[in-house]
């Protein structure tokens, strides 16, 4: 797998029948290693290690239905009542960040109506605080520490 723009960490790797299997802390088991997968583990660590997250507050791949059909968002972080505070979107490193990604997750957040939207490929991360006031968003320089996100309430 690719080198990506997160601090180095050590996952929980192993091979089951000739797959590759990553750990994945949130859902408590093995899932397949795919480059996708590969960013969202480096996100969710970087979440945990860096910005605090607790684990229990983390969501990963949730279901929900725009005009009727299933989607999947790939994290969502939680607020400590358990409502929605961010969604993060997550591409494979080859995945270039052009607006239809950003339009995504927009498109999630219509239903979910968070205070951040992130999207990353692992290279590229851009964070988003969301001004539903102005009908917009501001880009951040970083993803903020998840008592930060807490402060900000939309």
């Amino acid at each position: 797998m690719p080198g990506l723009n997160f601090p180095p960490y050590k996952l929980r790797l192993k091979e089951d029948h000739g797959r590759k299997l990553i750990f994945d802390p949130v859902r408590r088991k093995f899932v397949v290693l795919t480059p996708e997968e590969w960013v969202r583990q480096h996100m969710i660590a970087f979440l945990l290690d860096k910005k605090h997250v607790p684990v229990g507050l983390i969501g990963v791949e949730k279901q929900l239905l725009i005009n009727k059909m299933p989607r999947r968002f790939d994290i969502t972080i939680y607020d400590r009542q358990g409502r929605p505070l961010a969604l993060v979107e997550c591409k494979a490193p080859a995945i270039e960040l052009t607006e239809k990604v950003f339009d995504q997750a927009a498109r999630y957040n219509l239903q979910l109506n968070v205070d951040y939207c992130i999207v990353t490929n692992g290279m590229t991360t851009f964070c988003c605080r969301m001004d539903y006031g102005n009908c917009s968003y501001v880009f951040m320089e970083d993803i903020p520490e998840y008592d930060e996100m807490l402060k900000y309430k939309v």
